[in-house]
């Protein structure tokens, strides 16, 4: 049955080329005032005026939801690590006690203390605490997230982190994209060794992970003291060749060429990228590599530098923004939170940094010619806010505006009576 949502204040359509948005179109919010949006069998069958909207044919004998709110595209979260199996406490208070990054690292926190708990958890466990994470994107309005494996590091646990990943697509409306991220950090058992250890991940984990279909993206951390930009791109090249799409972890902590090595084996985007620069933007835009922002881990980690989103998006780069929501460095699952503190933090207008949670969240996972957009033929993936106006959801921080979210043009969360 058709469904018809009215009364919306403003919607924000997003409408305009099938591509990744760069420089000046980021701010084209296709915006449409005093709106309605008709759908069925879950895809987009009109969205504009509602004078227009009304006299559609389905439009007389579709179900009707009153909205009374602002209506945008439901966001597309392209980078989470949202598979782990306890919050890391410990880094937690460490970090607050002034301790760097690299100082919980030496004493056995970060990406490696989560280690342990992972490769123990059961797959249904995992599966089902997954499915319990997932709600919570659902209730802030994400309708599509990428999720990372990279906390097991072995054959075994890489294999049953991306299993639990398809376990919980059945368990939760929301759509989950999931990428190999086994060269995430070198695990205790290869005492520091590097290269061997991305041996081991290329010959065992690699084909397996790609015979099984258990993922669309292989990713790796770029950053001194874990995987060198040599290493990236040799990696990635060998994933790519299997069928799995590059991405890369660069320039996150330093610049130290990740963003060209992922470049060199066409990633689709590089992820972070705080300390890129002059000749890594140029890199980046004559690619088409898609620049995925992170700044609620800059918040998180009480880091005074940003990524540079001014600089990308004055340069041509299409710039995408995500929660990056992990156990260690970003505990954040909301992306209304993120919007600030891209606009506060960032430089980015709040028409930018919607578009980079949306249409650009999309094309950074390569499925821009389906979501991320309100317009005729889309995935009816919505989100509502309780707000007069679409700016309000990066000027008020702190609360959940999401009043109801649409998945394939089902209602899978809602405050709406």
């Amino acid at each position: 049955m058709a469904i018809l949502f009215t009364n919306i204040k403003q919607l924000v359509t997003f409408a305009g080329d099938k591509a990744p948005r760069a420089g000046a179109a980021m701010r084209e919010a296709g915006l449409v005032k005093n709106a309605a949006v008709l759908i069925d069998s879950g895809i987009i069958v009109a969205a504009g005026p509602w004078a227009a909207i009304s006299r559609h044919r389905l439009a007389k004998k579709a179900r009707k939801i009153e909205v009374n709110g602002v209506c945008l595209p439901g966001f597309v979260d392209s980078h989470t690590h949202a598979v782990f199996a306890e919050p890391r406490l410990k880094d937690f208070s460490m970090r607050a006690a002034g301790a760097s990054y690299q100082e919980i690292k030496a004493a056995g926190g970060g990406i490696i203390s989560s280690i342990g708990a992972v490769r123990t958890q059961p797959q249904r466990a995992m599966a089902e605490q997954l499915a319990i994470r997932a709600t919570g994107f659902l209730e802030c309005g994400t309708t599509t997230a990428e999720v990372k494996s990279g906390y097991g590091l072995s054959l075994e646990s890489e294999l049953k982190i991306l299993r639990a990943i398809r376990e919980a697509a059945e368990l939760t409306p929301l759509e989950m994209l999931p990428t190999l991220l086994a060269a995430h950090g070198v695990p205790p058992e290869f005492n520091g060794e590097t290269q061997k250890y991305l041996d081991y991940v290329t010959a065992e984990i690699l084909p397996k992970v790609a015979a099984e279909k258990l993922a669309v993206f292989a990713d790796i951390f770029c950053e001194k003291g874990y995987f060198t930009p040599e290493q990236t791109t040799a990696y990635l090249k060998e994933a790519a060749r299997l069928g799995l799409k590059p991405k890369v972890h660069s320039e996150q902590l330093s610049n130290y060429g990740g963003t060209r090595a992922g470049i060199a084996a066409g990633a689709v985007s590089a992820d972070h990228a705080d300390h890129v620069y002059a000749e890594d933007i140029a890199a980046m835009r004559d690619a088409g590599t898609i620049a995925a922002l992170l700044p609620a881990s800059n918040y998180y980690l009480g880091l005074a530098k940003y990524p540079p989103a001014r600089e990308l998006i004055a340069a041509g780069v299409p710039v995408a923004l995500a929660t990056d929501f992990n156990p260690g460095t970003c505990p954040c699952w909301n992306m209304q939170f993120v919007l600030s503190a891209a606009c506060t933090h960032c430089g980015m207008t709040p028409e930018e940094a919607l578009c980079a949670a949306t249409v650009n969240g999309a094309w950074a996972l390569g499925i821009g010619d389906r979501v991320g957009s309100v317009v005729p033929g889309m995935q009816a993936d919505l989100a509502f806010f309780e707000a007069d106006d679409y700016r309000e959801l990066c000027y008020y921080f702190g609360a959940n505006q999401c009043v109801m979210t649409v998945k394939k043009g089902r209602p899978v969360y809602s405050r709406v009576s």
